[in-house]
This record gives structure tokens, C-alpha cells and sequence, in this order.
């Protein structure tokens, strides 16, 4: 077969209720050309594509067939258009992040910012991803890359850590112990506790801090994000191990709950840049990444709330 790429296109537009004379005027076209163009894509395909109702061309059945790959045929073209296109001319691409929801208030903000300083032609495409020992943010390319706290090895992904974040216990304002600035977790083996869901890999070192030190934490409260995990804290319903506070970030506010230092061995999280192994980064996926490492080799990431 040789089926050219307007002919796809237009039959794609017919198909999706634009007329043949719009067809033309948007293509700067005769309407004959269009005319002729869909009828030797249906001589090539060997069956009639579309018919006419009235003064509107319709989709025979086979042509609904056949449009799907179309549809198909035609993004997977327009992305390697695009891909060629940041390859002449990276500044004008998009990069793919997906990050951790609890990195959203503080350090994902900071990077692209400070990235968009330099390249402001760049784009983001931004998804939030699950705090989970397993994620599927790189798989089958839907981001570029993931900022999120370290998981298990994984032979498709490399890993570059960025930082190590200190975790807080916190307290209700009107806790007895809310005004004691450092904390032993065992003088807290009596609270209830609010915590993230079980599959949360902050829960998963949550709880092994509190087994560490010689107990197993009650949880009384579980909740999908740390927004929610600090709104019960908030209303004394127990306490909780969280991330510490940077500044400017919303939680950093003065409120209702207080944060105390833990002094327990190990009562931080990884903070980890991923990206996939088996496929080579676009130049401006590729520029981010570099942005973000030669920060972290810096230092240059919010500081800790006071």
C-alpha cells in the first residue's frame, strides 16, 4: 500500500464531522483533491470508508474500523514529529514529571521554578503519584521522570537520591508534650496515632520506627494524603510521623499542630529522582534532570521550617 499521510488526516477530519469543504479551506485545498485523495485511500484499503447521508459523509462500518488505527497511526506520527522537533529545538519541549503529592507544597515548585528561570520555553506536564513501595509513573512512558522517596531496586529504573528529609512527630497544640521541641519515640508508645494507608511507604517507615523503639504504634485514623493526616492531628484525634515542615510551604504555617524533632536513629526519608533506563531521554527531560541534580549536589532546596 502507499497511502499518503493527508489523505489519513483528511479522512480522519470527514470522519469526525468536519465537511469536505471545510476540509479544503482548512488544508488550502480544492475540494476535488479531498474528494479525490478519500477515494484512493478507499481504492487502497479495498472497501468503501465513508458514505454519504444527505450532504454529510458518514463512516461506513469498516470505516469505523479503520479509524481507530488511524487515530492511532496518526498520534504515535505527531509524537515523533515532536520528538525530532525538541531534538532541533529543546527549549520549545515538554517534560513529563510525576511527583509524590507531599513534595507538591514544597519541592517541586522550587525546581521547576528555578528551572523556568533559565529555560521558560519548556513546558511540565505534572501528575501526582502515589507514596507506594510500587509505582507505575515510568512505566510505558507516561513520565519522563518521577520524584518520590526511594523504593526497592528496579533493574528498568535508575535512581539518583536529592535529598534526605527529616521526619516530625506531630502533636496537638494542646498536647502535653506539643511544647518539648526533640522527641524519643517510646514517650509517645501511649497515643493513638493517625497515619498514612498500610501500601504507603512513609507508613511502611512510620511503623518500623515505632517497632524499633519498642512498640507498635495504635493507628485510630488512616488517610490517602498528609493534608488529611494533619487535619486530624489538628483535632486531637492522636499524633503522627510526618515529613518536617519547610518553609513557605502551607503545613509550615503557625496552627494547630506542633512538630517535635524525633531523636530516634533513622527517623528520615530518601528523596530519590527516577527515570527509566531502557529509554533515552528527550533534550528537555534531559535538561530538568541535570537541573534538579546539580541542586541537590548544592544544597540549594527549601530549608527546614524553624
Amino acid at each position: 500500500m502507499d497511502v499518503e499521510t493527508d489523505s489519513l488526516r483528511w479522512f480522519q477530519q470527514v470522519a469526525d464531522g468536519t465537511t469536505v469543504t471545510e476540509v479544503s479551506e482548512l488544508e488550502e485545498v480544492t475540494q476535488s483533491g479531498v474528494s479525490r485523495a478519500l477515494a484512493r485511500l478507499e481504492a487502497e484499503v479495498g472497501t468503501p470508508l465513508l458514505r454519504r447521508s444527505g450532504r454529510i459523509l458518514r463512516m461506513t462500518h469498516a470505516g469505523s474500523v479503520f479509524k481507530r488505527h488511524v487515530d492511532a497511526l496518526l498520534h504515535q506520527l505527531d509524537d515523533g514529529i515532536a520528538a525530532v522537533s525538541q531534538l532541533i529545538e529543546p527549549e520549545t519541549g515538554t517534560v513529563a514529571l510525576a511527583f509524590q503529592q507531599s513534595l507538591g507544597t514544597w519541592l517541586v515548585p522550587d525546581l521547576v521554578r528555578s528551572f523556568r528561570t533559565a529555560h521558560p520555553g519548556i513546558r511540565f506536564l505534572l501528575t501526582q503519584a502515589r507514596d507506594e513501595l510500587q509505582s507505575a509513573a515510568l512505566d510505558g512512558g507516561q513520565a519522563d521522570l518521577e520524584i518520590g522517596t526511594s523504593r526497592p531496586v528496579d533493574p528498568a529504573v535508575r535512581s539518583r537520591r536529592v535529598a534526605l528529609e527529616p521526619l516530625r512527630l506531630a502533636l496537638p497544640g494542646d498536647h502535653q508534650l506539643a511544647g518539648q521541641q526533640r522527641i524519643h519515640l517510646a514517650e509517645v508508645s501511649g497515643e493513638s496515632f493517625v497515619s498514612l494507608r498500610p501500601a504507603s511507604a512513609l507508613r511502611q517507615l512510620a511503623d518500623e520506627l515505632c517497632v524499633r523503639a519498642g512498640f507498635h504504634p495504635a493507628v485510630v485514623f488512616e488517610g490517602d494524603d498528609l493534608s488529611t493526616v494533619r487535619g486530624f492531628v489538628a483535632a486531637g484525634l492522636g499524633v503522627a510521623i510526618v515529613p518536617a515542615p519547610r518553609a513557605g510551604s502551607p503545613e509550615s504555617a503557625t496552627g494547630p499542630v506542633l512538630y517535635s524533632e524525633i531523636l530516634d536513629a533513622g527517623a528520615v526519608r530518601e528523596i530519590c529522582l527516577r527515570w527509566p533506563a531502557e529509554r533515552r531521554l528527550l533534550p528537555a527531560a534531559e535538561l530538568f534532570r541535570q537541573h534538579v541534580i546539580r541542586r541537590a549536589t548544592a544544597g540549594r532546596f527549601p530549608a527546614l521550617s524553624r
